[in-house]
């Protein structure tokens, strides 16, 4: 496994760990949510031109690039192209049309590029692999044969739900938790996220049901914003608490202590359609609903299963009506529980996607490819 790392380090180039018998080598590379589209582009870039050589440098039968961001497609044909063997490429955002969708690529001459990319990389790919029905059709759409084409979501972790990743628990810690109703938003906190929705949404719960708080954990460009709207309207330190981002491991104990998790989204519909977000897996992997804010194949899913509500995004008051009213319905969070095993173990079990990943690498090996 080729991939960066992020935290402070005194290596200064790759290096290499054992993680679950894979042997990773991780290349220091700063990079943040806090970063500028064009600071973001400049890391992609330096870790594709890095990465190219290290992968080549390796021994395989096949090469697997995994997507976002685009430039990930660059290192991939390269060392596949060096090392004479087949690569698939996952696709978990459809770049660029996603950030032209949302109006951060704007520059023409960038857009002709990376649209040119996109191309080559299916091109070079002897199978692609979504994660969202919707992307197969949009790839499809672009010309790529629908045999090559299969669907593989995110799993869930059921680590995070038999206490055995992270035994903290938040509710004994803190004082200003302790059995109070808890909805749970633990993620990034950029302008996609549109985490200051949330802030209004403690204001109006605030007049309901002061005892139910919201949780924020995580870090972002918006996180000063986020936090002096809480102040402004009252709710920080009262129902709304804004936290440091945590490790999956220590952040187990609040995934596994929230009443609601919450996923958020901001932008177009083509953004939100075929949004597959960690956090909707981690609700289900621990057995607790799902709040959305937007409309798409997962908000879908989790209400077709009785496993989530719908929050609209442009009225705070209507939103914390619902949460309320959620939180009041004690037999529906009673069957949450099951609901979310089912999907968990079935669905979106990541037994059953590796197997299915594990048959689209093989067939990659032995069959042919997209194009040649």
């Amino acid at each position: 496994m080729v991939t960066t790392w992020r935290e402070e380090t005194k290596d200064a180039g790759w290096f290499m760990t054992k993680e679950a018998g894979i042997n990773v080598h991780w290349l220091p590379l700063p990079y943040s949510n806090h970063m500028s589209f064009g600071q973001r582009i400049r890391a992609f870039v330096r870790f594709a031109w890095a990465a190219a050589r290290k992968a080549a440098s390796l021994e395989a039968d096949v090469l697997f690039a995994t997507s976002t961001p685009l430039t990930i497609a660059l290192p991939g044909i390269w060392a596949s192209r060096r090392k004479r063997i087949p690569m698939v490429f996952e696709v978990r955002d459809m770049w660029p049309d996603v950030p032209i969708a949302l109006g951060v690529l704007r520059n023409r001459l960038l857009i002709k590029l990376a649209r040119s990319l996109e191309r080559t990389a299916y091109k070079r790919s002897s199978r692609i692999v979504a994660l969202a029905p919707g992307m197969r059709e949009d790839i499809i759409a672009k010309g790529v044969p629908a045999e090559y084409v299969s669907v593989i979501p995110n799993g869930c972790d059921l680590e995070l739900s038999n206490g055995r990743s992270g035994n903290q628990d938040p509710r004994a810690m803190y004082s200003w938790l302790s059995e109070r109703p808890m909805l749970l938003y633990a993620g990034a906190i950029g302008k996609a996220n549109g985490v200051d929705y949330l802030v209004h949404v403690a204001g109006k719960l605030a007049e309901l049901n002061p005892a139910v708080c919201v949780v924020v954990i995580g870090d972002g460009k918006e996180r000063s914003r986020v936090n002096d709207l809480a102040a402004s309207l009252g709710v920080s330190g009262k129902n709304f608490f804004l936290l440091d981002q945590l490790p999956k491991k220590d952040l187990a104990g609040w995934l596994r202590a929230a009443d609601i998790h919450v996923a958020l989204m901001r932008g177009p519909a083509s953004y939100t359609r075929d949004a597959v977000n960690n956090k909707f897996f981690d609700a289900l992997a621990c057995g607790k609903p799902i709040a959305n804010n937007f409309s798409g194949w997962q908000a879908t899913i989790a209400e077709e299963n009785g496993v989530g509500i719908a929050l609209d995004p442009n009225d705070a008051v209507a939103s914390a009506r619902r949460i309320v009213e959620a939180l009041k319905d004690k037999d529906w969070l009673a069957a949450v529980p099951s609901r979310t095993r089912n999907l968990a173990t079935g669905r979106f079990s990541r037994d059953s996607q590796a197997a299915d990943l594990e048959r689209i690498l093989v067939e990659a090996v032995n069959g042919t490819g997209v194009s040649h």
